[in-house]
This record gives C-alpha cells, structure tokens and sequence, in this order.
C-alpha cells in the first residue's frame, strides 16, 4: 500500500525536473565540509511588501543604496534556502520551509528533495533556526500530520520558550499573531521529539550551535566545521542580500526585537569577514551560499561563483 505520505512526495518527485532544472541525484548547491556533505534545497520564494524591512530605515539613505542593488523599495521576492547535512547514516535538514499553508510561491521542499534522492522517511534529524513560518510550517503535511516520520528535533530553548508562551499570541502584535498561533499548534505536535539546544552545544559532532538572537527572541545559527573548513549556516540572523549587508546596525522591521538584531548582525559580520567563513543564507540571493567581505562603509557578500 502507498501512504498517503509517500503519495504526496512522489507527486512532488515529478515536478522536481521541471520545476527546479534537476535530474535525480543532482543538487541545487553543494559543498563538503571535510566528511560533511551540505545541500541547498529550495523551498521556493517569498513576496513581501518592502515595507515588511524597510519602514524603520532612512529614506533618504536607504534609496540609493536599494539603486546600487536593482532591489525594488516596493516589493522583496527572496529566496528560501533549506539545507541539507549528510554525514554517514544521518540526514539532517535545518529547518523545513513553509509547507502548503504560508505563501503561494513557497512550500516546493519535497521536490528539492526528490531531486536529491531524499524522501521524508530518509530524515533523521531536524534542526530549527527559529519559529517563523516559511521555517516551521513544512513540519506538517497537507493533512497535519508531522512530515518526517523518523525524525527527531532540536530548537533553542529561549525560542521554544517564546512560542509556547500563552501570553505570546497576545503580545507579539496583530500582524504577526498567526506566526505564534501556527508555531505554537505545530511544536505541540513534536513536542515529544524536541531536544533544546543552547550557545555553544556541539549538536552533532563538528556543528555547534551559536545564540543569533533578535530576528526572534532565541534565534540559533550553526556552525559546520571540520578542521579549518567552516560553514555557518545563519538562518534569518543575516536576512538580505542588499541592506542586512551595506547597514548591518540599520533597525530592520522583520526582526522582532530589532536592537538586538542589528547588535547580532554587526557582530557576527565582523567574525565571518575576519575569519572568511563560508555561510548559507536563508534569504540570501540565489542559493545563499557565500562569504562575508568588509568594503568601506559596511559589508558586501560575495557569491560562490
């Protein structure tokens, strides 16, 4: 008999060709890090009102430089980067995308998948960067079970803290009051399989986990490394392409505590510009994957070529 699981991942297998230019077996982006394999698998794009990031800067500084990079001040199209770990018989994915409840251009991580030869049964591990939707919403499947039966998961306690706060829905402002709801109905249906990471903890051997905070109040990056190969893996700490890099200390209106997120971003810039650390991006243009480059007046990220 074909699970219902199973017959909607090898629905999405068919689209994978078409819809992201792979054949079985190839990947979107890859990069080893010594015996650590890492993927990027897309979970499609976003469509977000400029305002969404910009209100609270500078119009008037923040135009040209918006110029200098071709974006729009009007509307934001950014990528959603997943990746994927394999090292011996674990499968890992930090974070898992919006699934189908979130936005219309968002929600293609099994075909990504599919186009890796990976299947949600195939996951032995999930890690969570933080709890927005377009991040923990692919936990589930079209029929709100949990879409990765095998897996076990890991989040930062200050951010499972935060979200199964009751007090939360009520406190995090109208906007964003279907975030707390989704994440908290969604960490209840693996609340059984958390594990909580700290600053510092080695979560599998060679990746370390990192405090970020402030695009969420317990926000995680990871560090990959194996001897002097590192790779930081930033989730949202580091959210664009454009300003998060010419304006690090800039506030920016997607981070809920912005203060802190831009005390985050323009320390961590400094560290990954210092130590040519690779990074994946979640947002970060094309398949997010980069470097960190100290200019002027700010920082520029660099693509792989």
């Amino acid at each position: 008999m074909i699970s219902r699981r199973k017959l909607i991942a090898g629905g999405a297998g068919l689209v994978a060709g078409q819809a992201l230019g792979l054949m079985p077996g190839m990947a979107h982006a890859q990069l080893m890090v010594g015996d650590i394999q890492l993927d990027v698998a897309s979970d499609g794009s976003l469509t977000l009102p400029g305002s969404f990031i910009f209100d609270p800067m500078p119009k008037d500084a923040l135009l040209p430089i918006l110029e200098k990079y071709g974006q729009s001040a009007e509307i934001l199209t950014p990528p959603c980067n997943v990746t994927l770990m394999r090292q011996g018989d674990r499968v890992v994915l930090f974070d898992v995308g919006s699934g189908p409840d979130f936005a219309p251009n968002s929600g293609i991580l099994l075909e990504s998948l599919e186009a890796l030869d990976v299947v949600p049964e195939d996951v032995t591990d999930i890690v969570f960067t933080h709890a927005h939707p377009d991040h923990l919403w692919g936990v589930l499947d079209d029929f709100d079970d949990p879409l990765f039966p095998e897996a076990t998961y890991m989040i930062g306690k200050t951010e499972w803290d935060y979200w199964m706060n009751p007090n939360t829905v009520n406190e995090i402002g109208d906007s964003r009051a279907s975030f707390a709801v989704g994440a908290q109905r969604r960490l209840e249906m693996i609340e059984d399989q958390i594990t909580f990471v700290g600053d510092g903890d080695e979560v599998f051997p060679g990746v370390m986990a990192h405090a970020t905070f402030g695009h969420t109040p317990g926000h995680m990056a990871f560090e990959v490394r194996k001897g002097t190969e590192s790779v930081m893996i930033l989730g949202d700490c580091i959210g664009n392409d454009h300003i998060a890099f010419a304006r690090p200390a800039w506030h920016s209106g997607s981070d809920q505590d912005p203060e802190t997120a831009a005390e985050t971003r323009v320390k961590l810039m400094d560290q990954l510009a210092h130590e040519k650390t690779r990074v994946i991006g979640y947002h970060l243009t094309g398949n997010g994957i980069g470097f960190v480059e100290k200019s002027a007046d700010g920082y520029a990220f660099l693509t792989e070529k």
